[in-house]
């Protein structure tokens, strides 16, 4: 039987769909939420976008609830995610999309003015946005039969020294990395794991968002880095048990005075 990131999700949501996936400032999203969302982004890229399996579906989002249920509804419909950095200008964005052939763009409305930019450009991309999830109302079918050695994702470099390049990772390889972090971090269904760094980059993609989906871990999205104190207030009241983040970060909470017990 076919392994895949979709399968491996859906048999975690299926286990308990009423668990909280998604914290997000006071809102909470089931796994249950998650799974019905993609499940309407897949049947809207294969029955009215006419996705066929290994086409490329460009997520280019900020952090957001949302974002969760987009890369598993591309990966439900058969598709290739490819992550677009939701810094980089309009220039930057069409060379993404040129190089790894994307016909889909999924975005929201802070990216209006840079999506007008593209669209006028006439290279036939397709845009669909976030805000409109909640007037779909198609189910798709489960995924077809990708698996361990299929393109899963295509993420690029930073570009740092020329134009950026597209790596292309499998299911597998990220079945594999997921796996070697449960089996590190001794993850458990109670943890929950606090994402307060860009999910279109490796780490976060990785770590904080395919990670707990498929271990059944919940995810604190934490809206803002500023005020810093918000942030502990929100590790706290969230009951955050992991903080993948990076030295300064670790250093500010260091520094923070009369530190509160964490969670951690």
């Amino acid at each position: 039987r076919p392994v895949n990131l979709f399968k491996r999700f859906a048999e975690t949501a299926g286990s308990h769909p009423e668990k909280i996936a998604i914290c997000w400032g006071d809102d909470e999203f089931s796994f249950a939420w998650v799974r019905e969302r993609a499940a309407r982004l897949a049947a809207k890229l294969r029955d009215e976008v006419g996705l066929q399996p290994g086409e490329r579906v460009a997520v280019w989002l900020k952090n957001c609830p949302e974002f969760v249920p987009t890369l598993f509804g591309a990966w439900q419909a058969g598709g290739v995610v490819v992550m677009i950095n939701n810094f980089l200008k309009a220039d930057e964005v069409d060379f993404i999309l040129s190089d790894s052939g994307a016909g889909v763009v999924i975005t929201d409305a802070s990216s209006a003015e840079k999506r007008a930019d593209l669209e006028g450009r006439g290279k036939g991309w397709t845009f669909l946005s976030i805000e409109d999830y909640e007037g779909w109302s198609g189910v798709a079918e489960d995924a077809d039969g990708r698996d361990e050695s299929d393109l899963a994702a295509l993420l690029y470099t930073s570009g740092t020294t020329g134009r950026p390049k597209g790596a292309m990772l499998s299911h597998g390889n990220f079945l594999h990395n997921v796996q070697s972090c449960i089996e590190c971090l001794e993850i458990e269904e109670n943890d929950r794991m606090i994402v307060l760094l860009p999910q279109f980059h490796s780490f976060m993609f990785t770590v904080g968002t395919l990670l707990p989906m498929i271990s059944g871990c919940g995810i604190v999205l934490l809206k803002s880095l500023h005020p810093f104190k918000n942030v502990i207030g929100e590790i706290i009241k969230r009951r955050g048990t992991i903080l993948p983040a990076v030295p300064p970060l670790y250093r500010s909470l260091a520094q923070t005075p009369e530190l509160p017990p964490l969670p951690l």
